[in-house]
């Protein structure tokens, strides 16, 4: 019987389902989902940015930020945004996500009106932030005032920051259906919402959430999905307030990137993980890496015990301060840090380019969880390392996850080296 099961410091606290979605009969449910496992037909792949009718200083922006050309899901979400269709997209993590609905959102503002025309919700703080920094880089040249409102903001300062007029809003779901909710934000001019890690957000508690929020929207507003993973539960759900939406998705044995090479580490008792990290580490000539543990208690365990072998290395986890967690990514991101050890609430936050080494110092208590954390390696196509440590419990685990990816991983080899 397998051992995954919800992680309680997942992200933050979950809500119950309504109980009449308890009640749905599994079947149907089923049926309804089977349309969304192919894409769309009639989607076209765009292979150059200036092909995508973008403005001159849109254009310019993503230039400036570093994209050259448009990856796999830019070529074909990018263009059906513009469109203002709604869009359901698959699209593994690293391959360039943020920045196609950024661009696609972006190219549909208009910046004579002086109110919030997109709106993105995500289900952390810290993707919040990392999101904001995308749209000011790549909007840069395009004049328009961007806000991220998330927890730990005084209200009337932010209420003070939406009167005076912004364009786009990037905000975690808790606190926009907030200031939604009391009229503080006008949602008179939204032509697009963005639900970014859609899995997570309708999988799980935000579901009730989200649906709140988007009941206080415009009714003929765009709505696009974006994640890596898209369980039936998930897609089941968009049925209630999704048109007839455009889906790109890739198979599930394609999600496993191809940059990311991906082994395991039997280390017999889970006592000799530490030893077995520190090995590692020693054997490794790396820049920066992600430890991931399944609960706050490890995570703490392992950082004092690292730290006390001289490594540079700090904790993160969902009962630490907005602030406390600011400083310790924007150390990471300007490599004060070099090892970061986090709980699945930064799975899906994390974008730090010096990041070539991804560990699972416990496999993930949900399944999902895995493609997006080995997804902070190797960002971008460039070449990463995934390495899970293993007990004789967790062998069972780690085949399931094999047989969900249809993937290989394979047992480290000695010449670690030479890997990255």
């Amino acid at each position: 019987m397998s051992t995954f099961k919800e992680n309680d410091d997942n992200l933050i606290d979950k809500l119950d389902y309504r109980e009449e979605e308890e009640a749905i009969n599994r079947d149907s449910k089923n049926e309804a989902t089977s349309s969304f496992l192919e894409s769309s037909e009639g989607i076209e792949a765009c292979e150059s940015f200036d092909d995508m009718g973008l403005s001159d200083d849109l254009l310019r922006g993503v230039y400036s930020y570093g994209f050259v050309k448009p990856s796999h899901i830019q070529q074909r979400a990018i263009k059906p945004l513009i469109s203002g269709v709604d869009l359901i997209a698959q699209a593994q993590s690293g391959t360039g996500k943020t920045g196609t609905f950024s661009i696609g959102s972006l190219q549909r503002v208009d910046p004579n009106i002086n109110k919030p025309q997109i709106l993105v919700i995500v289900p952390t703080r810290e993707l919040a932030l990392q999101v904001t920094n995308v749209y000011k880089a790549i909007g840069e040249f395009l004049n328009l005032n961007i806000h991220t409102s998330i927890g730990g903001t005084r209200p009337q300062e932010e209420d003070r920051i939406l009167r005076r007029g912004v364009h786009i809003v990037i905000g975690t779901p808790g606190r926009l259906y907030d200031i939604l909710n009391r009229g503080v934000l006008d949602s008179s001019e939204i032509k697009t919402c963005i639900l970014d890690e859609a899995d997570e957000m309708l999988s799980s508690g935000f579901s009730e959430d989200i649906r709140e929020i988007i009941n206080l929207l415009p009714g003929k507003m765009q709505i696009a999905l974006f994640s890596a993973t898209m369980p039936e539960e998930a897609l089941y759900i968009t049925k209630k307030f999704m048109n007839e939406p455009k889906k790109i998705f890739v198979k599930r044995d394609e999600l496993t990137l191809e940059g990311i090479l991906q082994y395991y580490v039997d280390v017999g008792h889970s006592d000799y993980k530490f030893e077995t990290i520190c090995d590692l580490y020693d054997a490794l000539n790396i820049s920066q890496s992600v430890i991931f543990c399944s609960t706050i208690r490890r995570v703490e365990y392992l950082a004092e015990e690292m730290k006390k072998k001289d490594f540079t290395v700090s904790a993160i986890h969902g009962k630490m301060t907005q602030d406390e967690r600011r400083n310790i990514m924007s150390q990471f991101r300007t490599g004060q840090i070099r090892f970061l050890i986090a709980t699945d609430l930064v799975a899906r936050g994390i974008d730090v380019q010096g990041v070539s080494i991804v560990v699972n110092y416990d496999l993930p208590n949900d399944r999902e969880d895995y493609i997006h954390r080995i997804g902070r390696a190797g960002r971008f196509g460039r070449k990463g390392l995934a390495i899970s440590l293993i007990t004789e419990r967790d062998a069972n685990d780690l085949s399931e996850l094999e047989r969900f990816y249809n993937t290989q991983i394979e047992q480290l080899p000695a010449n670690i080296s030479s890997l990255i």
